[in-house]
Protein backbone atom coordinates (compact mmCIF):
# COMPACT_ATOMS: atom_id res chain seq x y z
CA UNK A 1 0.00 0.00 0.00
CA UNK A 2 1.13 3.37 -0.64
CA UNK A 3 1.64 6.14 1.45
CA UNK A 4 -0.32 8.56 2.02
CA UNK A 5 0.28 12.17 0.31
CA UNK A 6 0.54 15.01 2.93
CA UNK A 7 0.80 18.76 2.49
CA UNK A 8 4.03 20.30 1.27
CA UNK A 9 4.95 23.85 1.51
CA UNK A 10 7.74 25.67 0.01
CA UNK A 11 9.31 29.28 0.30
CA UNK A 12 10.11 29.80 -3.52
CA UNK A 13 11.93 32.96 -3.17
CA UNK A 14 14.16 31.34 -0.85
CA UNK A 15 14.88 28.23 -3.10
CA UNK A 16 16.29 30.52 -5.60
CA UNK A 17 20.21 29.98 -6.00
CA UNK A 18 21.98 30.68 -9.19
CA UNK A 19 25.47 29.06 -10.24
CA UNK A 20 27.35 30.27 -12.67
CA UNK A 21 28.83 26.38 -14.02
CA UNK A 22 25.53 24.72 -14.56
CA UNK A 23 22.17 25.11 -14.46
CA UNK A 24 20.68 24.74 -10.59
CA UNK A 25 17.12 22.20 -10.62
CA UNK A 26 15.43 21.74 -7.34
CA UNK A 27 12.57 18.60 -7.12
CA UNK A 28 10.08 20.98 -4.45
CA UNK A 29 7.69 17.55 -4.72
CA UNK A 30 7.49 14.75 -5.85
CA UNK A 31 4.18 12.06 -5.48
CA UNK A 32 3.48 9.10 -7.95
CA UNK A 33 1.60 11.38 -10.07
CA UNK A 34 3.38 14.75 -10.21
CA UNK A 35 6.81 16.13 -9.61
CA UNK A 36 7.51 19.60 -9.43
CA UNK A 37 11.26 20.92 -10.14
CA UNK A 38 12.59 24.98 -9.63
CA UNK A 39 14.88 25.70 -12.29
CA UNK A 40 16.92 29.03 -11.98
CA UNK A 41 19.35 29.44 -14.89
CA UNK A 42 21.96 31.91 -15.65
CA UNK A 43 22.36 34.20 -18.71
CA UNK A 44 23.23 32.13 -22.07
CA UNK A 45 22.59 28.30 -19.97
CA UNK A 46 19.95 26.36 -22.07
CA UNK A 47 18.40 23.00 -21.93
CA UNK A 48 18.94 21.47 -25.41
CA UNK A 49 15.70 20.14 -27.24
CA UNK A 50 13.93 16.92 -25.89
CA UNK A 51 10.82 15.24 -25.29
CA UNK A 52 9.05 13.89 -22.15
CA UNK A 53 6.81 10.84 -22.05
CA UNK A 54 3.77 13.18 -20.36
CA UNK A 55 2.40 16.20 -19.96
CA UNK A 56 4.25 19.33 -18.03
CA UNK A 57 3.50 22.81 -17.45
CA UNK A 58 6.29 25.48 -17.59
CA UNK A 59 5.52 28.46 -15.32
CA UNK A 60 8.01 31.27 -15.30
CA UNK A 61 8.62 33.41 -12.56
CA UNK A 62 11.25 35.58 -13.10
CA UNK A 63 13.62 36.81 -15.79
CA UNK A 64 13.44 36.10 -19.76
CA UNK A 65 14.44 33.75 -22.34
CA UNK A 66 13.38 31.61 -24.89
CA UNK A 67 10.83 28.64 -24.69
CA UNK A 68 11.24 26.46 -28.08
CA UNK A 69 7.65 24.41 -28.52
CA UNK A 70 7.26 21.95 -31.69
CA UNK A 71 9.49 24.10 -33.40
CA UNK A 72 7.99 27.23 -32.66
CA UNK A 73 10.08 29.74 -30.33
CA UNK A 74 7.77 32.08 -27.27
CA UNK A 75 9.13 34.62 -25.25
CA UNK A 76 9.10 33.38 -21.56
CA UNK A 77 8.82 36.14 -19.35
CA UNK A 78 6.94 36.57 -15.90
CA UNK A 79 3.74 35.14 -15.69
CA UNK A 80 4.25 33.21 -18.96
CA UNK A 81 2.31 29.85 -18.75
CA UNK A 82 3.48 26.82 -20.66
CA UNK A 83 1.59 23.75 -21.23
CA UNK A 84 3.66 21.03 -23.38
CA UNK A 85 1.56 17.87 -24.19
CA UNK A 86 3.35 14.18 -23.81
CA UNK A 87 6.33 13.91 -26.77
CA UNK A 88 6.54 17.31 -27.71
CA UNK A 89 9.73 18.27 -28.65
CA UNK A 90 10.93 21.55 -26.50
CA UNK A 91 13.61 23.35 -25.02
CA UNK A 92 14.48 26.76 -23.56
CA UNK A 93 17.42 29.05 -22.78
CA UNK A 94 18.12 32.00 -20.62
CA UNK A 95 18.48 35.44 -21.87
CA UNK A 96 18.75 36.62 -18.50
CA UNK A 97 18.66 35.00 -15.33
CA UNK A 98 15.59 33.17 -15.71
CA UNK A 99 13.88 30.96 -13.15
CA UNK A 100 10.42 28.66 -13.60
CA UNK A 101 8.44 26.30 -11.89
CA UNK A 102 8.28 22.39 -14.16
CA UNK A 103 5.09 20.69 -13.33
CA UNK A 104 5.31 16.85 -14.70
CA UNK A 105 1.96 15.58 -14.46
CA UNK A 106 2.16 11.90 -14.82
CA UNK A 107 -1.86 10.84 -14.39
CA UNK A 108 -3.58 8.86 -17.20
CA UNK A 109 -6.30 10.95 -17.82
CA UNK A 110 -5.24 14.22 -18.86
CA UNK A 111 -7.11 17.32 -17.77
CA UNK A 112 -7.34 20.72 -19.89
CA UNK A 113 -6.55 23.80 -17.71
CA UNK A 114 -8.96 26.26 -18.43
Amino acid sequence: MSEPLVPSVHDLRAAIQFAESGIVCKTLYQSPAVKIVLFCFEPGQALSEHTAPFEAVVQVLEGGGDILLGGTIHEAKPGALFVMPPGLTHAITARERLVFLLTMVKAVTPVAIR
